[in-house]
């Protein structure tokens, strides 16, 4: 569990390090580090043929406690009021549709991963 946690956070430091790295060289990339951390992840999940058991485990657990994660987010949505009621109506539109946008995104992934994997399979 241990060498899982640390590759995990290994990743997003280093997807932490290259954004931080990269706004140095091109002032206003507005790119997450933790993406480029999951990003990293999966390369070495692909180097490495799959994930193991001590990964998965850790992950598992990680996914099973996810809502205690949200909790301090739902705080600070509490705490700027003024804001939701000045920016109410746009906040909720921009949600919608980037909720709608993130389920089709991985309706299509979801089909190529399928498609890939069966052609795969069909070799």
């Amino acid at each position: 569990m241990v060498r899982a946690l640390t590759l995990l956070l290994a990743c997003q430091l280093a997807g932490e390090v290259l954004v931080a790295a990269a706004r140095q060289v091109v002032p206003g990339v507005a790119f997450p580090g933790p993406v480029v951390g999951m990003g990293l992840l999966f390369a070495v999940l692909v180097l490495r043929r799959g994930a193991g058991r001590s990964l998965e485990a850790t992950g598992g657990a990680l996914l099973r406690n996810l809502s205690l994660l949200f909790v301090p987010a739902a705080v600070g949505i509490v705490q700027q009021g003024d804001v939701l009621a000045a920016f109410g109506l746009p906040l909720i539109v921009a949600l919608l549709a980037s909720t709608v946008l993130t389920l089709v995104v991985t309706v299509y992934a979801f089909l190529a991963v399928a498609r890939w994997t069966e052609r795969r399979r069909a070799k």
